[in-house]
């Protein structure tokens, strides 16, 4: 005896798609509706019950009501020559009206009682220009973006930091070259004039540095910036 046909509505009725890549993760949504006036059992069955976890995998769907199943594939390593041989079936039957144990509803059930609907799996990859699409997307997401004039602005304003750097960094070390002939004239004078030049010397020093050290700061936070824009 022919077994009836699926009184469930599948969505999608033949193939579940599933869109890596598939280092993580992967679902499918497959909608199930009743559109009958009674309740019906459902269970969701599959060729390889170790690659996918299925939620619920079965249960009961009230009449004129719809589930989604969240069919989740496992991380593995795609072969974009090998196909899919993967399949699942949806399995259904009226539930009886006095139903208490669905488990012993489906131990008892009889052949021409069940209901089956079989779907094929796809594993596809995304295109080149939707991971394009993607990145693009991204930064104007993360922060407001900046337009051609200010991005010059920043760039120009680097190179004068640079040129600046480099000058206070030839401007010290002429100062280092003038204080050690200067140290060496001081050898002959009072110790109290000594001390003195050598400690106007060390302020001049240090507050040089200081300004250099601030130049390098500055210029290393702009570079960051155009770093993530050119992301």
């Amino acid at each position: 005896m022919a077994r009836p046909e699926q009184v469930l509505l599948l969505e999608p009725q033949h193939e579940l798609k599933f869109r890596g890549p598939f280092t993580d993760v992967v679902t499918a949504t497959l909608k199930l509706t009743n559109p009958t006036d009674r309740n019906v059992c459902f269970k969701v069955k599959t060729t390889a019950p170790r690659r996918y976890c299925v939620r619920p995998n079965s249960g009961i769907i009230d009449a004129g009501t719809s589930i989604n199943v969240y069919v989740m594939l496992q991380p593995f390593d795609y072969d974009p020559n090998e196909k899919s041989k993967h399949k699942f079936m949806v399995q259904s039957m009226l539930a009886p009206y006095d139903m208490t144990d669905m488990e012993g509803v489906w131990k008892e059930a009889k052949p021409e009682e069940l209901m089956d609907s079989k779907l094929r799996c796809a594993f596809e990859m995304p295109l080149e220009n939707d991971k394009t699409t993607e990145h693009s997307v991204l930064p104007k997401s993360a922060s407001a973006s900046l337009d051609d004039g200010e991005v010059k602005k920043i760039m120009e304003e680097c190179k004068r930091l640079q040129m600046e750097v480099q000058r206070l960094r030839e401007e010290n070390k002429q100062i280092r070259e003038d204080d050690g002939l200067r140290k060496r004239k001081v050898t002959s004078l009072a110790p109290a004039h000594s001390s003195s030049t050598m400690a106007t010397t060390a302020v001049r020093d240090e507050g040089l540095s200081t300004r250099v050290l601030a130049f390098c700061v500055l210029f290393f936070v702009i570079g960051v910036i155009i770093g993530k824009l050119a992301l």
